[in-house]
């Protein structure tokens, strides 16, 4: 059962308007689910546009901060809860905890470094939630076909690449999200082969 998901998504609204509508139909839909989000606490970008819809229908929102970003002004001040951390690593740690799925919109390092956290975590085994991605016309085409290289080339296994939920849709997304089980491997590390 999902209560409650995270999302990873830029500080900046980016050039396409298409970005920020999506974000406001994803965050129409979660209330509509009544299930609620938690995200990087900001004021800006499409973190901003997708807390004040969940808001504003009368959602949940929790934001989750690093005390160095906090102190520029960047908080929301109108959150349901608001944690201030320490540092980045505590943020992701205590994002991950709240949340029982992820999902990343379009981002920049930030979203990716939250994006692939995630995913090694399922990995390893260290927590086994769904973690998605929501293509916004393309925006991660060139990411997804990158990652089959990667497994075309074994540094990837299938399986693990198979964990991560893409969809282009919102609502389709979210029935995966919801129908998850995690794929596992006996062992994540290919044993070396004996040399001859």
């Amino acid at each position: 059962m999902i209560k409650t998901v995270c999302v990873f998504c830029g500080s900046s609204m980016g050039n396409n308007g298409v970005y920020r509508r999506k974000a406001e139909e994803f965050g129409q839909m979660l209330v509509k689910n009544n299930i609620n989000l938690v995200y990087g606490g900001s004021n800006i970008g499409l973190m901003h546009a997708l807390a004040d819809t969940v808001l504003d229908l009368g959602g949940k929102v929790t934001g989750v901060m690093p005390s160095h970003l906090a102190d520029k002004n960047l908080v929301h001040q109108h959150l349901t809860e608001m944690h201030i951390v320490g540092s980045m690593h505590e943020r992701k740690a205590l994002m991950a905890e709240l949340s029982d799925g992820f999902v990343a919109f379009p981002g920049g390092f930030g979203t990716l470094d939250e994006l692939f956290e995630i995913l090694s975590w399922n990995q390893l085994g260290i927590i086994q939630k769904p973690c998605a991605l929501l293509n916004i016309d393309g925006y991660y085409n060139h990411l997804l076909d990158f990652l089959n290289h990667c497994v075309s080339e074994n540094f990837i296994r299938s399986e693990h690449h198979h964990n991560l939920i893409v969809e282009t849709d919102e609502n389709r997304l979210l029935e995966k999200m919801l129908a998850f089980t995690p794929l596992h491997v006996d062992k994540w590390i290919d044993r070396l082969k004996e040399m001859g």
